[in-house]
């Protein structure tokens, strides 16, 4: 079994645009009281038993129970009863709120997340389940909704059927995100071809084993100058006036713009590196320590985890095996002898006493991942050709001296 998204534009009515801001008004509050609710009875939980708060006590009794997922879904179904504006939602849609923030709390304790924000504003709401045939001509059927016009830029593939949808507000417009499933099974790309190591850091993206080097594009870093405009032209216009917003939805869509541009390069790349190898290895990278570092903002405008992430779905696709490998001391050793050749940041050239291997550092650093990647899947460095000849290297290094 398989299963896809797919995103087209959509372009509701009035009446739909308005139900729709409804919808995620609606979600959002829902969200902020069921996450109030769980914090409240935290705190109520972590009062000394000797002294109060200076400011309040939350005062929950001992045998209350505790807010958790299927108990807020049995309190939301109740509340429904009561409530006009709940009862003007799908229910299956306020239920798809309480599962997005237990997926939070999830984050919060098994993967180092911080604790769950409230929602100043809410850009999605999911159906997650479609009615009989909900596909027409340029046009999607949604619950409660009806027919909703549709830029259809790629049909369905034949054999899938769609399952769920998520409506998605955006600067530039709305959006909705079709997965579509397949019960065709798909095996895992095989171990063979020709392999290729990358290296990604913020002089190049990216510097495959094979010498190529890929220019990093600044996308968020050159448009700063054009966002300080913009910002400066919503500042300057009247508190809450309507000109102030048209200001706002320009700033908006100026960072859709950048995320886009930063999403179209990574997915190219992703496929301009598939057509030269059948096996690709790269770096496992602490992207969170990264981002907290020193060069924060320029990491974070790589996209490095983005590109991961669209590297490793386009090499599924097309049949490339990809794997990430141990990052640590890749730039430390030399790919031709395995010597370990220490230097700093600021020497961007290997040079191996050793065995007289010459070449950049970052393409140094893919061919050790190259390397490893090899020896991790069962295969021998030598037998790719991924180790050169010594002696024609020791020539290379004393013509070069």
């Amino acid at each position: 079994m398989i299963n896809l998204t797919y995103e087209y534009r959509i372009y509701p009515t009035r009446d739909q645009l308005s139900l729709m801001e409804e919808w995620l008004d609606t979600c959002r509050r829902v969200y902020n009281y069921a996450l109030a609710e769980r914090r409240d009875w935290i705190q109520s939980r972590k009062c000394p038993i000797n002294a109060c708060s200076i400011q309040r006590e939350f005062i929950y009794p001992m045998d209350a129970e505790k807010p958790t997922y299927y108990c807020q879904k049995r309190n939301l179904t109740a509340a429904r009863k009561d409530n006009s504006f709940l009862q003007n939602v799908h229910s299956q849609v306020l239920q798809e709120v309480i599962g997005r923030l237990e997926k939070a709390f999830n984050a919060l304790w098994n993967s180092g997340f911080g604790f769950p924000r409230f929602k100043k504003r809410f850009r999605s709401f999911n159906f997650p389940q479609l009615g009989k045939n909900p596909i027409g001509d340029n046009q999607i059927k949604l619950p409660v909704f009806g027919w909703v016009k549709t830029v259809m830029h790629r049909p369905i593939p034949v054999g899938f059927e769609a399952k769920q949808a998520r409506v998605v507000k955006r600067a530039s417009g709305w959006y909705i995100q079709l997965v579509i499933q397949s019960d065709v099974k798909i095996p895992e790309p095989p171990i063979k071809g020709y392999a290729i190591g990358i290296d990604m850091g913020l002089t190049d993206f990216v510097a495959t084993s094979e010498g190529e080097l890929i220019a990093r594009p600044r996308f968020f870093v050159e448009a700063q100058h054009r966002l300080k405009v913009l910002n400066r032209a919503v500042a300057r216009k009247q508190k809450g006036s309507k000109n102030q917003q048209k200001a706002r939805q320009r700033v908006a869509r100026f960072y859709e713009r950048i995320a886009n541009r930063r999403k179209d390069f990574h997915r190219k790349l992703a496929h301009h590196l598939c057509d030269q190898a059948g096996m690709i290895f790269a770096e496992e990278l602490n992207l969170k320590g990264l981002a907290k570092g020193m060069l924060g903002k320029h990491c974070l405008d790589a996209g490095w985890g983005q590109f991961l992430d669209t590297l490793r779905w386009v090499c599924f696709k097309r049949g490339v095996h990809f794997q990430k490998v141990k990052a640590a001391g890749t730039s430390q050793e030399c790919p031709a002898c395995g010597v370990a050749v220490r230097k700093d940041l600021s020497v961007r050239r290997h040079e191996c006493p050793e065995c007289g291997y010459i070449t950049n550092r970052d393409v140094a650093s893919g061919q050790v991942i190259r390397n490893r990647g090899l020896i991790a899947v069962g295969q021998t460095v030598q037998s790719c050709g991924a180790i050169p000849d010594r002696e024609a290297l020791k020539q290379e290094y004393l013509k070069a001296i």
